[in-house]
Parts: structure tokens; sequence; C-alpha cells
């Protein structure tokens, strides 16, 4: 037995090198991606804290206004459980609620008990129907409205001496007569001041835009954000978290079901919380987006560019099994069993064509070549037809029995 016939076919499956030599760049790319965004991480997790977040320099942000309140001497401290922001209330202590909606039930009403008794202020930033009901006893929420620059209207001295503010949101409506409305909208408050029996008040923000780091510096929001937060010489800045243990004291969730709602389908307190990209810092959704830029324009550079073939010189001979076999093997790769029918039925009307006394220039033309053939056998026309001129096979098995056919219909021209 020959060397020769011993030579297993060539292998196509590409070696450990090669694969190494590929991938390594895409690894590289990810490597220094991963690195960039931890270095990135770690520079902006002393600044980025999330909306309305006393220690957050986002946009979104409120560092600003509570920089220029310790600015003047005011003390501000940040409190993320329920303890921690009913232990600081008191007569001289502003409690900013920047999330009352994810209160529960049971956290709602504790908190609205001992904020009545504590004599101080209480700020409630865009509190819905539920909230508003258990926070705010008499005061009732109507459906959203966008914010715009808006005119006091009211008689409240901090609103008239900030003028034109960036107000709307929820408003709110309320029969109590010792209540200050501001700032309305299609004939609606969304600033309100409910005064208290113990001597305090309960402020009610229909959206927290002028308390963000972006919008301070415009029109009166920082003179109206300064004087409703500077009334007492400490603030308490309440950021609710679902981990705190009193919200897990009950089976309550954020907001009552059968709570009744507000006219016109005014939005339950789910609707009006931040929806999940607002949760997220402005500049990782950017570095997202840089990062998918970056993917496609990577995708678009490794990505082969298919032209004309180009006829060019071997520089070593090879021999045309082998030259057979390889095709063949890219053709399975590729699924394209049409082109290998067509190739073999083009081979075959081309070596026939003669045989049957047709010229060459005639032997892709089915009316003169089929009717050369079919003097020559005995096969049926249609079977000829189907066999040198007919649709690509749907599996390999049936490509396999087409060359055979076409072995069998050669032959028998050729003996005929």
């Amino acid at each position: 037995m020959t060397a020769a016939t011993t030579a297993s076919p060539t292998s196509t499956a590409p070696t450990p090198g090669q694969v190494w030599t590929r991938a390594r760049g895409i690894l590289a790319v990810v490597l220094i991606l991963v690195v960039a965004g931890i270095t990135f991480a770690v520079v902006r997790s002393g600044t980025n804290h999330g909306q309305l977040d006393p220690r957050s320099a986002d946009p979104k942000g409120s560092r600003a206004v509570a920089e220029i309140l310790k600015a003047r001497g005011i003390s501000v401290t940040v409190a993320t459980t329920l303890d921690e922001a009913t232990a600081a209330t008191g007569p001289d202590t502003t409690l900013l609620v920047a999330g009352p909606n994810l209160l529960t039930r049971s956290q709602q009403l504790r908190l609205e008990e001992t904020a009545s008794a504590s004599a101080g202020r209480t700020l409630l930033i865009a509190p819905g129907p539920a909230a508003t009901t258990r926070l705010a006893p008499g005061v009732r929420a109507e459906p959203h409205h966008a914010v715009s620059a808006l005119a006091p209207s009211c008689e409240l001295p901090a609103a008239r001496l900030a003028g034109t503010a960036d107000m709307g949101g929820i408003r709110y409506t309320t029969q109590a007569p010792t209540a200050i409305t501001c700032y309305p909208t299609a004939g609606r408050p969304s600033l309100v001041v409910l005064p208290t029996g113990a001597g305090g008040d309960t402020v009610i923000l229909g959206a927290p835009d002028l308390l963000h780091n972006e919008r301070l510096d415009q029109r009166g929001n920082a003179s109206l954000a300064l004087q409703l937060l500077g009334s007492r010489p400490h603030l308490v800045w309440y950021l609710p978290s679902l981990t705190d243990p009193s919200a897990t004291t009950d089976d309550d969730s954020p907001g009552d079901e059968n709570e009744e709602q507000p006219e016109n389908g005014a939005r339950d307190d789910a609707a009006d919380e931040s929806s999940f990209l607002d949760l997220i810092p402005s500049g990782w959704l950017w570095g997202t987006l840089q990062l998918a830029i970056a993917a496609v324009l990577a995708a678009v550079w490794r990505a082969r560019r298919l032209g004309p073939l180009v006829t060019e010189r071997l520089p070593v001979a090879i021999r045309a099994s082998e030259s057979a076999e390889g095709r063949s093997l890219l053709y399975r790769k590729a699924n394209a069993r049409d082109r290998a029918a067509d190739a073999l039925r083009a081979a075959t009307r081309t070596r026939i064509a003669p045989l049957a006394g047709v010229p060459a220039r005639d032997a892709h033309t089915p009316d003169v070549l089929l009717a050369a053939v079919s003097a020559h056998i005995t096969t049926p026309d249609h079977d000829v037809s189907t066999l040198l001129f007919g649709t690509a096979p749907p599996t390999d098995a049936a490509l396999v029995l087409l060359a055979d056919q076409l072995d069998a219909l050669e032959r028998e021209v050729r003996t005929s």
C-alpha cells in the first residue's frame, strides 16, 4: 500500500495558533474596554450617586443646591432609612423626602405622624395620589402636566421673591383654608404649603426640576429652592431605599391599588416613579452608545469584502483531484448545493454535447441539446430535462444521487 493511498485528507479546521492569531485582536479590544470602564467607574464613583441626590454632580443631581446651603451655614445630612429620617426631625429641621412614592403604606403613615409632631418643615417631591393622601391629608393629586416656566400667582413670600420658576409636573388641589397654593397651571397649583397644627408646615412640589444641577441657575429656581430648603438651620435629605429594613415590616407595596384614583386617568404611584433609564446616570448611557458605535465600526473594519474573482497563475501545480476536493469542501461548508449542482450539470452538458452531435455553442441550450440527447438514449425526455436543467437538490443525499445519474446518462450517450 502506497503512502498516497494511506494519507488522510487535509484538515480544514484551524490550528490553535491560527485561532489565537485571529482572536487576540478582539480580546485586546475587549480588555481595553473593560479596563476603561472600571477606570471610568472609579473616577466617577465619588460624584455620581443618582438623580436628586445632594452628593451627585450629574445634571439631574442636586449637589449644587446642597453646597450653596452649606456655604450659608445650613447643615445637610443624607438619610437613607426611615429611622434616620424620623430621628433627625425637629422644629429646627427641614425634612426633604426625595421619593415619597417609594415608601410603603406603613412608612408613609409613620413619616406623616412624626413630621406633623415635629413642628418642622417637610418637603415632599412629586408625591403621587396615594402618597399625597397619606403624607399630606387634605391635599389631592391631579394629572401630570409638563414642566415649564410659571409665575407664582400667590402671596407666599418665598415664591414672590423668586418669581418665575420651572414648575409644573403633578398638580394638586386642597380645600384647607390655611393652605397656600402657588405656580398654577391649567387652574391647578404645582406648589402647596400646608401649615400643621404644631407650628410647622408641609410643602409639596409637583416636580423636582428646580433642584437639579442643570436648572438651578435658570430663572428663579435657585432663589425658590434656597428659601424652601433653608428656612431651618438643619436639612435632612431623605433618599428612600428599597433596602430599608422598615420597608419589609409589612406586605404593602409602594402605592395602594385600592386607593381612589383622580379623574382623567391620572397615573398611580408606580407611574409617578422615574423610569429605569432615568435612574441610570447620563454618563453611562453615553458610554454605552459610544461602545455600540465602536463595535459597529470594528465589525465593518474586520468584515470580509467580497469582490469579483481574479484569475491568478498558481506558483505550483495542483492535482485536479485535490482542486475538486477543495472546491467540494467549500461548497459543502457554504451549504451551496445549488452551485455544486450547476457545476455538475454544466460539465456533463459540455461533455455529452459533441457526443450527440451538438455544437459547443449550443451545449447549454435546452431545446437543441435535449432533442439530440434523446435520440441516443431510452430515458424519457422529462427525466433528461430534469437531470440536465433541473432545480437544485434539497439535500446532500439528493446531490450525490444527481451526480450518479449524470454519470449514468453520460455513459449511455457515449456507448449509444
